[in-house]
């Protein structure tokens, strides 16, 4: 058979595209004839987007400054060594319950549309948030985090929202949108929780022991949170709908028949049929060995990132007397928000050029080498004092953010290049799904083994402070094992 007649038989029978007919009263069909005579960018609804996505992340980056300080103070730890293990089970809440939460979310948005599940969200932001900064005890304080984690429905939907508000050529910017306003997440959210908790202490003037920003030391920096999050519920308001809500059976039809005619594939000369519908498009995707291997780097690293950030929060603001820093969440807040301002300089002007000329991978497990060695310096910086030490630990974290974000971009273009552009809603919910478990465990093992690290200071074979970072070492050491065959298989888009 001559292979012109071999591509024609193997190619699939070309269906008439079906246009949808606009409907009267359907938002997705009216915001397509706005996009259709408006070609510029549409910025407001791109404001939009980046705050709704800014006040999802605050809640999550502003905890950590003062963590340890709000777990000592609700008094749950009988002694000072037992605050980082009741400390991981708080941080650890909020993932569990978007664990839970993503999938039905996701549905619930491919339904009845996403500005519901968005405003939603943002109610779900400005309650439970607020009540954490209320939290008079420390179940109060877990059920409120868990509770928002699991009302907080916006990762998955505001990504396919962020497509969706605008033309095809400003999409790109859109999604950027989404992961810049994260950046300044890592920013804007450790100074909220550094300089705005303990207000009555550190701002007497202004705040006293008996307002109730002085009988709760940590609703200042939540109800600031909330405040913004009230402001973007208000804007939710001329926030268009982009889901077509009309259903037209002629182009739903049509819609089946493509799918269908999709999943035939050509084996041993013959036509067979791979089975309709989701559940086998989901399932070819969890055999994609490329797609799962980049899924797997990114969980084992979302767990190595989240447990580094509990445990340098807590390790730096505990005493000197237990291998600590004894900083002031103040000081921790500057350090994560100047790390965080050189991770957007470096991911904007650095990171493309690094990849350009060093290669994906290469830059990938370069950077996990370098973060390996900058951690096993960690536990000697005790040593030193006053404007060394906090230079020093501004330089560290910068360093390790910088690194991280050189791993965690890497992970992400291995998934998205391992699937085809109409697969990657599903795989991208696979791996929001299966990363939301790894960022559970992880404050909670952190605490634990950060209370562990205190009370056995002498450690084992060697200190318990570095034992602890040699544990989290050790995460990052199986990451780098899992970049190298047989466990990896890379795209060859990346190659």
């Amino acid at each position: 058979m001559a292979a012109g007649e071999r591509k024609e038989a193997g190619a699939a029978p070309l269906l008439p595209r079906e246009r949808r007919v606009c409907k009267e009263g359907c938002p997705g069909c009216r915001l397509d004839q706005i996009n259709k005579t408006n070609t510029g960018v549409p910025y407001l609804n791109f404001f939009y987007v980046w705050v709704i996505c800014l006040c999802a992340a605050l809640p999550i980056q502003s905890l950590f400054p003062y963590l340890y300080f709000m777990i000592r103070d609700l008094k749950v730890a009988k002694q000072q060594q037992d605050i980082g293990f009741y400390a991981g089970f708080v941080g650890a809440a909020y993932f569990l319950g978007r664990t839970i939460s993503a999938v039905p979310w996701g549905m619930f948005a491919d339904k009845y549309g996403r500005k519901p599940c968005i405003v939603i969200s943002i109610l779900s932001i400005i309650v439970f948030n607020t009540l954490f900064g209320l939290s008079t005890t420390y179940w109060m304080a877990i059920v409120t985090r868990g509770l928002l984690g699991l009302l907080c429905g916006i990762l998955g939907p505001i990504k396919a929202y962020a497509l969706e508000v605008c033309r095809k050529e400003h999409q790109a910017l859109g999604i950027s949108l989404v992961t810049s306003s994260r950046a300044i997440a890592l920013i804007i959210g450790p100074a909220i929780g550094g300089f705005l908790a303990q207000p009555a202490k550190k701002y007497p003037n202004l705040f006293s022991e008996e307002s109730i920003f002085g009988r709760h030391p940590y609703f200042l920096p939540c109800f600031a949170i909330s405040g913004l999050a009230a402001g973007a519920c208000v804007a939710c308001i001329w926030l268009p709908e982009t889901l077509h809500l009309c259903h037209d059976e002629k182009i739903e039809a049509v819609d089946t028949m493509r799918t269908q005619v999709a999943d035939l594939t050509l084996e041993d000369g013959k036509v067979k049929q791979s089975g309709p519908g989701r559940m086998s498009s989901t399932m070819s995707l969890l055999k994609n060995r490329q797609l799962m291997s980049g899924i797997t780097l990114y969980c084992v690293f979302s767990l190595h990132d989240t447990a580094y950030l509990e445990i340098f929060s807590l390790w730096a603001v505990s005493s000197r007397k237990y291998r600590g820093l004894s900083l002031t969440s103040q000081d921790v807040g500057t350090v994560l928000a100047i790390s965080g301002f050189g991770v957007l300089v470096y991911q904007l002007v650095i990171y493309p050029l690094l990849a350009k000329y060093a290669g994906l991978i290469k830059a990938f497990r370069s950077a996990t080498v370098l973060s390996i060695l900058l951690l096993a310096t960690y536990p000697f910086m005790r040593s030193l004092n006053g404007v060394e030490l906090k230079v020093l630990i501004v330089i560290a974290s910068l360093l390790k953010n910088m690194f991280s974000a050189t791993i965690t971009i890497a992970c992400n273009i291995l998934q998205n290049t391992a699937v085809t552009q109409e697969q990657r809603g599903v795989a991208n919910g696979i791996s929001v799904t299966l990363m939301s478990v790894f960022k559970a465990v992880a404050p909670a093992a952190a605490g634990i083994l950060f209370s562990w690290a205190q009370k056995n200071i002498t450690g084992l074979f060697l200190p318990g402070d570095q034992i602890l970072f040699l544990m989290l070492n050790m995460v990052s050491v199986i990451g780098l094992l899992l970049s190298f065959e047989p466990f990896f298989s890379m795209p060859s888009a990346t190659k």
